[in-house]
């Protein structure tokens, strides 16, 4: 038997209006909207109605890069997807899209099979993958086919970590040219991993062993570098492109003059990259590897040009890269030796917050929150209509968010399974206070009411956002 659930006075925050206005659950599904006291929502009944008044309406956030359960460094990153997804939860994120991996000698078939006995059972909100290629070869390339064709539309290459993930030009634009044909879109790590490579050595050798030195030698330049080579693969094959993690001011200038040549070029970036800087990497006895992620943290004045990019469309999506490690037993692997240091940084149940605190500082209005956190990474993911807007046949993804409530993030009150938070002490102004997914009450009034296995798979389409 179906619950009815209505919402009722809140302000309906969405990509492309703000309206005050009652919404209709039902099935799982937004069944309609009406305007605040008009005769069409007072006539509405319900089984169950939440009190929205004096709250923002937004759709649930989706969460376009995570790593749950993620290898790397000889170790796997500290949230599974069952604590991952309730913290996502907590944090108004009721979509991930995370990182099946192929290793080197496998299939990416045996890959994806391995992330979805992972996931099966345990997520707490809905979940789809994109595809790690680290073998780009003819049988993979195959393989991309059949994975657009059962709903996995986006391939991850890397241009840094030799030895692991990397692929050289010939494999990056082998891969673009099966995208292009079958619709995939690939993703980019856009870093020059083979300079890097000699600039760790060469600080190493010179004992600069520190966490610091991890962002002094993954240099702005080389991710500069890297983008601008990633956008005429791209271009040779006649591929639409999207770059991850985008940290750099000289990255995003090659993004936007791409983008104002025309080219279907997107970029990513993240809260780490807006809100932290080398300034925590340099944090005394060794506190700076809590911060150690690549692309790196950067000097705070490269963080204008990342809002910048948010403000005109340069960079469309913020995610959270989510790939935690504890302090203890995991970041510690690195002591005496940055290059040893788990990349990754936790941030999944933080990122709507402070997307939130964007708009209440004057970076972004509220429906750009709304774009970059919910509507567009949908759009580019092939989940739109079903996921990232409150709408009639939309999915039920529905937080009520007090944007007046006072918090401080804290390792001590988060639900990420990692023993710190890259955001202690940070006092924000908008909480999440109850979320939905599909119709079902997940977080009520700050109170978790969700459950390992309610989460299901989504099978995406293509890319939405080549118009």
């Amino acid at each position: 038997m179906s619950t009815r659930t209505l919402i009722r006075g809140g302000l309906v925050v969405t990509a492309a209006e703000e309206t005050h206005a009652d919404v209709l659950i039902e099935d799982g599904r937004i069944a309609a909207l009406a305007a605040t006291g008009s005769g069409a929502a007072e006539a509405w009944t319900a089984d169950r109605v939440i009190d929205a008044t004096d709250r923002y309406v937004i759709p649930g956030g989706v969460d376009a890069h995570t790593h749950m359960e993620f290898p790397f460094g000889g170790t796997f990153s500290s949230d599974t997807f069952e604590t991952g997804t309730r913290a996502a939860a907590w944090g108004g994120t009721t979509t991930i899209v995370d990182f099946a991996v192929q290793s080197v000698g496998h299939t990416l078939r045996e890959g994806l099979d391995a992330y979805y006995a992972k996931a099966d059972g345990k997520c707490a909100i809905d979940y789809a993958f994109h595809m790690i290629v680290s073998d780009v070869n003819d049988r993979t390339l195959k393989e991309m086919d059949l994975l657009v064709e059962e709903g996995v539309t986006s391939f991850k290459l890397f241009m840094a970590y030799p030895g692991v993930f990397y692929s050289d030009d010939g494999q990056i634009l082998r891969a673009m040219q099966r995208g292009a044909a079958n619709g995939g879109l690939i993703m980019m790590h856009a870093e020059n991993g083979i300079a890097i490579d000699v600039l760790v050595q060469q600080a190493l050798e010179a004992g600069r062993t520190d966490p610091r030195y991890h962002g002094e030698v993954r240099k702005a330049l080389l991710e500069a570098e890297a983008t601008h080579r990633a956008i005429k693969l791209a271009q040779v094959a006649d591929a639409p492109l999207y770059v991850v993690h985008v940290s750099a001011q000289e990255a995003v200038a090659e993004l936007a003059r791409a983008r104002h040549d025309g080219l279907p070029v997107f970029g990513e970036t993240c809260p780490q990259y807006l809100f932290l800087s080398t300034d925590n990497l340099a944090e005394p006895d060794f506190g700076g590897a809590k911060y150690v992620c690549s692309t790196p943290l950067r000097p705070k004045e490269h963080q204008a040009a990342l809002w910048r990019g948010l403000r005109t469309n340069d960079l469309q999506v913020v995610s959270t890269d989510h790939c935690p490690f504890c302090f203890t037993g995991q970041k510690e692997l690195g002591r005496g030796d940055f290059s040893r240091i788990p990349n990754g940084m936790p941030g999944v149940e933080n990122r709507m917050d402070l997307l939130h605190q964007a708009v209440v500082d004057g970076h972004i209005t509220r429906r750009r929150w709304i774009e970059i956190a919910c509507a567009s990474p949908a759009r580019m993911f092939g989940l739109y209509g079903k996921k990232g807007t409150i709408a009639p046949g939309a999915d039920a993804d529905v937080v009520i968010y007090d944007p007046a409530a006072e918090q401080t993030i804290s390792a001590e009150t988060h639900h990420m399974n990692v023993d710190y938070s890259a955001y202690e002490g940070k006092r924000l102004t908008g909480r999440v206070e109850t979320v939905l997914s599909r119709g079902e009450l997940v977080v009520t009034e700050r109170e978790f009411t969700g459950r390992a296995g309610h989460g299901s798979y989504v099978p995406r389409g293509t890319c939405q956002y080549l118009g």
